[in-house]
């Protein structure tokens, strides 16, 4: 993998982490597209440079996660379901689900999909919400989006969409459940590139670690400007233009690998 192939894969990253577009996906149709080979390293490239974007939330979030034991507490308890079933079907992941880009295509367009539906039927049935803090959000709801965000683990999915759509269903107000996705990739993040490290037993060469903090640095960098203007955006906008670039993207993926 060229330097140039890791600054676009750090760029990539970095754009689509905290987007419902799933970053993963992304990733892995960019690799395709520069032929770039999907070896052991690659995937474990693809998990680790996520872990920059992740560190762009710590960096951004700094105030409100240090502020009260509380956040802490409900963002841990929200990640003990992901961080179980990513450990139990590790294997069944990065040996058969990354690097299938038929499946990230098509989860792509499913996504999309789902969240014109949902979209839609929140116009249909808009209500007025009320104000929730991160730290008010009940036990049940935080283990309810721990499991959603679980199924992120199928490529294409997104886990921002899983929690996002979910928490949304469960009446937690679009800024709140879209600052909370961003804060419980933090040990989602981290606890799956240290597994994956340790999994690996850390046998990456020296220019193998260079290209892992290339792409780390580079993934952090373009995740600090997103993480705001997603933020900003959300505010009087809508996610249905995320699932119409789902939808547009994933179909004409699947156009280049079959015709």
């Amino acid at each position: 993998m060229s330097f140039f192939h890791t600054i676009i894969l750090g760029v990539i990253e970095g754009i689509t982490e905290f987007l419902p577009i799933s970053s993963t996906a992304h990733l892995d149709i960019t690799r395709l597209f520069l032929g770039i080979s999907n070896t052991d390293f690659v995937k474990s490239f693809e998990i680790t440079i996520q872990l920059g974007a992740i560190l762009a939330v710590v960096y951004l979030y700094r105030e409100k996660l240090f502020s009260s034991w509380q956040y802490a507490k409900n963002i841990l308890i929200a990640f003990i379901p992901t961080g179980l079933i990513g450990f139990l079907l590790y294997k069944i992941i990065k040996n058969f689900l990354l690097g299938n880009t038929v499946l990230s295509a098509c989860m792509l367009v499913l996504g999309g999909v789902v969240i014109l539906f949902f979209e839609k039927r929140s116009k249909e049935n808009k209500e007025n919400e009320k104000e929730l803090d991160i730290k008010d959000i009940p036990v049940k709801k935080l283990l309810i989006l721990g499991v959603a965000q679980a199924f992120a683990v199928v490529p294409g999915v997104s886990r921002s969409l899983a929690i996002i759509l979910s928490g949304r269903i469960l009446n937690i107000p679009k800024v709140t459940i879209t600052e909370f996705s961003f804060l419980l990739a933090i040990p989602t993040m981290l606890g799956a590139t240290v597994y994956d490290l340790y999994k690996s037993g850390f046998a990456f060469s020296q220019s193998d670690w260079g290209t892992l903090g290339i792409g780390f640095v580079f993934a952090f960098i373009v995740a600090l400007f997103v993480v705001r203007w997603l933020i900003n955006y959300i505010k009087n906008n809508s996610f249905e233009i995320f699932g119409w670039y789902r939808i547009i993207f994933g179909v004409l993926v699947l156009l280049f690998l079959f015709f």
